[in-house]
């Protein structure tokens, strides 16, 4: 289950976005917005569902929450963009890592 959050996920929400892989969740985060993406298969897919309701490509950066850890790992396929500096699955900016995680942590971060 893909759920689009632009406030705190809930428990339920949690629990759902973990059936693909059941100990990390596929995210999408829109940078500008502060919002995010996150479940299902592939990072593609949360990346169509926030360009579904508005996003911008050049705002969306990838990555997968592990919540037992509360960590972001910052790899995903969506990330490789050559145009926009970024030439590898992993973000390579620092100042985009920071943003990805802050969302990550505020709409994810705590929730069990």
């Amino acid at each position: 289950m893909i759920y689009l959050l632009e406030t705190k996920a809930t428990p339920f929400q949690l629990r759902e976005m973990l059936e693909v892989y059941e100990s990390m969740i596929k995210i999408v985060v829109d940078i500008r917005q502060r919002i995010l993406a996150g479940g299902g298969e592939m990072h593609a897919d949360c990346e169509t569902v926030l360009i579904e309701h508005g996003s911008e490509q050049d705002d969306l950066w990838g990555a997968n929450w592990y919540p037992d850890e509360q960590r972001v790992e910052f790899e995903a396929l969506i990330n490789i963009r050559p145009r926009s500096g970024n030439r590898s699955m992993v973000i390579q900016s620092e100042a985009i890592r920071q943003s990805v995680e802050a969302v990550t942590h505020e709409l994810l971060g705590g929730v069990r």
